[in-house]
């Protein structure tokens, strides 16, 4: 092949592939925006079982997650940094996780069990060392756990803040004084008090095959069915219950830790205390009242999941906003086609004019 057609051969292939990721992302916005259009919204307090689309505020439940990198409260996010070292990107780090959570209309609220879904959610970050190697502005790596209260009274609060906190230290895998070459830092998250529009499957919380499962996810699909209806399964769970390995309930196995607000100081019955322990003391009605709306959901209260049927969908903004971005990734998908078929043409020259030379 001749020494000149070799920079339109390595353009033509980078332009190739280059555009057939644009195609492939803009079919994947063209199939999103369809779904989310095609399906009409519901109002929580008359949703029915089955397939809705449902627009709301997001409400943190029991716990919210920590991000990354910019250590904000959320019910999801998804954080990722690159580092630039000779002529390619390495991935550094790359997580992605998501927590139960409630959305809610003028009309009520429904819990979200987030096992399984796709989130379509676009960067809330996304910035990268400086050409002397300064950290942007907004990196504000996390520190301590990736969880927190869900919903902290005030005299948590306060006493939060006037506790005297240990030193920082940040995730050494995160870490930018580590840093070794130029970073790309990306997160995407949501956090209460978002607008969001989700399209999954609504049933009633005590038809959930795996409800604490399904309340923290990780991205594996979580759809693989109810254990329990595995004959060999239910017989040995059976089987254990009658010989005495197996407690018969949760308050057998778990004792005080099944009354609700005892993790937190505050249980709203009498525990079982061994002699000489501090009592406790015991919620006050309202304080009752809250952990129960907290931490228990009725039976058949509906509730928002996915199923192999029906898929959950998470996008940022009211239904038309989300449909228009989705649009838009259409119309880069479309300009990604004309790219590579341009690409395409150009490989087919180079090639069939490097063999004639």
């Amino acid at each position: 092949m001749s020494p000149e057609l070799e920079p339109v051969l390595v353009a033509s292939v980078a332009g190739l592939a280059g555009g057939l990721g644009l195609l492939v992302r803009g079919l994947g916005g063209y199939r999103t925006s369809s779904r989310i259009s095609d399906t009409a919204s519901s109002r929580i307090s008359s949703v029915a079982a089955g397939e809705s689309r449902i627009t709301g505020v997001v409400e943190a439940a029991e716990v919210v997650l920590v991000s990354p990198l910019q250590s904000a409260s959320c019910v999801y996010y998804r954080s990722s940094v690159e580092e630039r070292r000779g002529d390619s990107d390495h991935s550094v780090f790359r997580e992605e996780r998501a927590v139960g959570f409630r959305v809610r209309d003028e009309t009520g609220s429904i819990r979200v069990f987030p096992r399984g879904a796709r989130w379509a959610i676009p960067d809330r970050f996304h910035d990268h060392t400086g050409m002397l190697g300064e950290q942007p502005g907004g990196l504000d790596i996390r520190t301590g756990g990736s969880t927190a209260p869900g919903n902290v009274d005030q005299a948590a609060a306060v006493e939060r803040l006037l506790t005297v906190q240990g030193p920082r230290t940040a995730d050494l895998a995160l870490d930018p004084l580590r840093a070794g070459g130029r970073r790309s830092y990306r997160e995407a998250r949501i956090e209460p008090g978002d607008v969001v529009t989700m399209i999954g499957f609504v049933e009633p919380f005590d038809q959930l095959s795996d409800p604490t499962g399904a309340d923290d996810s990780t991205f594996g699909d979580g759809l693989s069915g109810d254990p329990l209806a595995d004959p060999a399964i239910a017989a040995d769970l059976a089987e254990a219950r009658a010989s005495g390995e197996l407690a018969g309930s949760p308050d057998e196995a778990w004792g005080n830790a099944a009354i609700p607000g005892f993790g937190i100081g505050q249980p709203v019955r009498e525990p079982d205390l061994d002699d000489g322990a501090n009592q406790l003391p015991l919620a006050d009605a309202a304080t009752a009242d809250r952990i129960e709306r907290t931490f228990s959901i009725p039976p058949g209260t509906p509730v928002v999941v996915a199923t192999p049927d029906v898929p959950l969908l998470v996008t940022l903004g009211t239904p038309g906003q989300a449909a228009a971005r989705e649009s838009s990734r259409f119309v880069v998908g479309l300009l990604g086609a004309v790219v590579a078929i341009a690409s395409a043409m150009a490989l087919a020259f180079s090639v069939s004019g490097g063999l004639a030379l």
